[in-house]
């Protein structure tokens, strides 16, 4: 709570014009399709990841009771 009361205002408006440039950039891109695009890619990169986590854990238990 400290820190906090020890943001100068400078600070907090130029983070406030920045998430508002964040906000305006995301909409755009929204508007031209792009967001559906991207949550594809990202879910084949989950997918992705889930896979290789699986995989590594299945040669680490493979290992540990190998011996």
């Amino acid at each position: 709570m400290k820190r906090l009361q020890n943001l100068s205002e400078s600070t907090l408006i130029y983070y406030a014009i920045l998430f508002a440039v964040l906000a305006v950039i995301v909409g755009f891109l929204a508007f031209l399709g792009v967001v559906g695009l991207l949550a594809r890619i990202a879910l084949i990169l989950f997918y992705i990841f889930i896979f290789l986590f699986l995989l590594s854990l299945i040669a680490y238990i493979y290992r540990k009771f190998s011996r």
